[in-house]
């Protein structure tokens, strides 16, 4: 059985990692399943997000180090967590997300956990430090003295204390993540593709760079604005209708 699965519900893409027996952890078959995934995702104008989950007790235990050891490229992975997506990508925690399993959910835009879900980047304890982005991206998530605490000790925290401090969106009952992540995603994918898209990228964006360097940035998503989508959303609204989106 493939290692990452993929539904299509509309507009929304539900991409599951699928490897239960060894807690999702990360192998080159994975890491080429979800790149896949995403590389679909990104391309097809009909999709405007994504969900992302883990099939079984959690959502990702990180690298499998049994597969690194035996020299398999997770490369396509890396990659992906340093770049991300173009498009939303909304993940839902269950069980566990730790170490590259954090750093992976961390790569997603917005995060849905249910209660009791443990998060963290315990590396530290096997002589390692979080080499996937988390220490990068943790500090803006949940604070610098929250974030040092968790590279440096190696604890994690609880889906409860990462809501109260903004990693987590919402939090849902225990089983219900995917659901709740599902019916966010599809509540983006009721507005125009290439604006949601654009928003996202600025949004990053805005996080590291200065106001005339992101006034610059954004000028390059101004297509936006001659797209057939932002034709077809004033008329739609004009015509007291639905507008019907095509990505183009």
């Amino acid at each position: 059985m493939s290692a990452v699965l993929t539904e299509r519900r509309d507009r929304v893409m539900l991409i599951t990692l699928n490897r239960p027996d060894a807690m999702n952890a990360i192998n080159g078959e994975l890491s080429e399943g979800l790149v896949a995934a995403i590389e679909e995702l990104d391309n097809d104008d009909g999709l405007t997000a994504a969900v992302l989950t883990g099939n079984g007790r959690g959502f990702c235990a990180g690298m499998d180090l049994k597969a690194f050891a035996a020299g398999e490229n997770i490369g396509p992975m890396m990659e992906f967590i340093k770049n991300g997506s173009k498009k939303p990508l909304i993940g839902a925690l269950e069980g566990f997300a730790l170490a590259g399993g954090l750093e992976l959910a961390l790569t997603c835009d917005l995060l849905v956990a249910a209660k009791g879900v443990k998060m963290g980047i315990p590396e530290v304890n096997v002589g390692l430090f979080a080499a996937g982005g988390g220490l990068q991206r943790l500090p803006s998530r949940v604070g610098y003295a929250r974030a040092m605490e968790m590279a440096i000790t190696a604890d994690p925290i609880m889906s409860e204390e990462a809501h109260e401090v903004g990693l987590v969106s919402r939090l849902v009952e225990q089983g219900e993540a995917v659901e709740a992540a599902l019916a966010l995603a599809e509540r983006v994918s009721k507005n125009a593709p290439l604006a949601v898209s654009a928003s996202k990228q600025l949004i990053k964006a805005a996080v590291d760079l200065s106001v005339d360097d992101f006034w610059e940035k954004q000028n390059s998503f101004m297509s936006v604005f001659f797209s057939n989508d932002a034709k077809e959303g004033p008329k739609a609204f004009a015509e007291k209708r639905p507008p019907e989106w095509t990505g183009t």
